[in-house]
Parts: structure tokens; C-alpha cells; sequence
């Protein structure tokens, strides 16, 4: 198959209550054969620009409105996005950036200590796209531990090519991995996790006599009106908000 995606609702079984959090919400999720990490990002970036641009383009009285009531630094900020390449910077570099601005005291504290191993909460990823970058930015080969087992594993035997895009106002927006297509690596990492091998005999079969490296990703589409109106919270951008125990309709 070519270039394929899909765009419908996504559930998320897990207590998450915030203000950037939904139990159902909508994701994008483009699939590109023969693609690294690194075509992946090129495309979440492009695509994520594409729609900015739209916008402005289509709905400029729309982007003026929020402009003047919600986010009066919008514009500029679209316009900034739109003509500005996004940073990439690896896992490793964004945690030791963190506990650099630590040590320096640029910022006072975070609610967790950042260090290599922890799954960035929103606060790591915030001040990395608000304070230190001003803008979106990928970061790019996480540690495997607290990733999925289908991402591909990178030489170092540490870490695999998963990437979060990380903007401003939001935090992530976007996560994606190039796959792992090498069967005696993908069973390893399933092992490795402590799942039931037999459970995903469907998905070994599509690699047991072959396959084409490619990734993909996935991008919150409530997450992308918020970057496109400044509105800060996700329920007031989805017609009836499902969030964690509370789910009436």
C-alpha cells in the first residue's frame, strides 16, 4: 500500500483530568511506506503548517476574532509557526536542557525532577516549547522503556525512533515512531514488555515474510484547534467533551 490514513475518535481508558485531556477525542493518523523517523517528522511538519496556513488564508476573519478576544499574540504566533523550521532536538538533549535550566535556576522547580528514563509530563514539555524554544519542536528518540513495543529499536539498545512535536500553549501535539519491521526485533520487545506473544499473532504475520520500514503518526485534533485559536481549554473546542468520569452523552 501507498501512503494511507485515517481520521476518527480515539478512547483513553486512563484518569487523565486536565485541561488538555478528553475520554474521547479525534486523531489523524497518516502512515508513510518506506519511511524513517526522520520522513515522519518532515511530514508532521509539513502538515501541521499546511493547516496554519488554511486557516489564515481562509478563515482570516475567524483568526482576527480570537486575535482580539481570546489570544491577542495569535496571529503573530501562526504566522511565526508557519514560516519558522521546527526545532529537533533528541530526548537526551531536551532532559539535560531541563536539568541544565535546574542547575542554573532559570526555572524555580517542576512538580516532577526531570531526569533520563521519565516520560515527559506537560510541564517538561511546555517549558521546553514556551521558555527555551518559543516555538513547536520535535524531540526525537525516546527511551524504549515507557514507549510501545512496536517502534523500532535504534543500535543503542536504549532507545527507539519514536518523536513528540511539543508546542506552545498545548504541549503535545503530535506523536508518531518510525515501525519496527524486523520480526526477531519486534518479538524481542514484546517479550521485553511482558505481553502475550500469541495475542499478536495478526500483527507478527504482516512482517513474517517481509516487510518495507514505514511510520507514522498521530495528531489531536482538538489539540490543533487550540494551537489554531488560542482557546486553552480542550473542552471548549469539541461540540459535547467526554473527559474522565464524565461522560453523560
Amino acid at each position: 500500500m501507498g501512503d494511507v490514513y485515517t481520521f476518527g475518535p480515539t478512547f483513553r481508558a486512563e484518569k487523565s483530568d486536565t485541561s488538555r485531556h478528553l475520554a474521547e477525542f479525534w486523531m489523524i493518523e497518516p502512515e508513510l511506506c518506506f519511511a524513517e523517523v526522520g520522513d515522519v517528522m518532515d511530514c508532521a511538519e509539513d502538515y501541521v503548517k499546511y493547516c496554519l496556513r488554511y486557516v489564515m488564508e481562509n478563515n482570516a476573519d475567524d483568526v482576527e476574532f480570537f486575535n482580539q478576544w481570546v489570544d491577542k499574540g495569535l496571529k503573530a504566533r501562526l504566522e511565526n509557526v508557519i514560516n519558522t523550521p521546527f526545532v529537533r532536538i533528541s530526548y537526551t538533549e531536551a532532559i539535560e536542557t531541563l536539568e541544565q535550566h535546574l542547575k542554573e535556576k532559570k526555572v524555580k522547580k517542576f512538580n516532577e525532577k526531570p531526569y533520563w528514563g521519565i516520560d515527559m509530563g506537560s510541564e517538561h514539555e511546555r517549558y521546553l516549547a514556551e521558555k527555551v524554544y518559543n516555538g513547536p519542536i520535535c524531540v526525537y528518540d525516546f527511551p524504549k522503556s515507557f514507549k510501545a513495543f512496536y517502534m523500532r529499536a535504534n543500535d543503542d539498545g536504549k532507545t527507539v525512533q519514536a518523536f513528540d512535536m511539543l508546542v506552545p500553549g498545548v504541549g503535545e501535539l503530535i506523536g508518531g515512531s518510525a515501525r519496527e519491521e524486523r520480526l526477531d526485533k519486534l518479538d524481542e520487545m514484546i517479550l521485553e514488555k511482558n505481553l502475550e506473544i500469541d495475542a499478536y499473532w495478526w500483527y507478527r504475520e504482516l512482517r513474517m515474510y517481509g516487510s518495507q520500514p514505514h511510520g507514522g503518526f498521530g495528531l489531536g485534533f482538538e489539540r490543533l484547534v487550540m494551537m489554531t485559536t488560542g482557546v486553552e481549554n480542550i473542552r471548549d473546542v469539541i461540540p459535547f467533551p467526554r473527559e474522565w468520569n464524565k461522560a453523560e452523552f
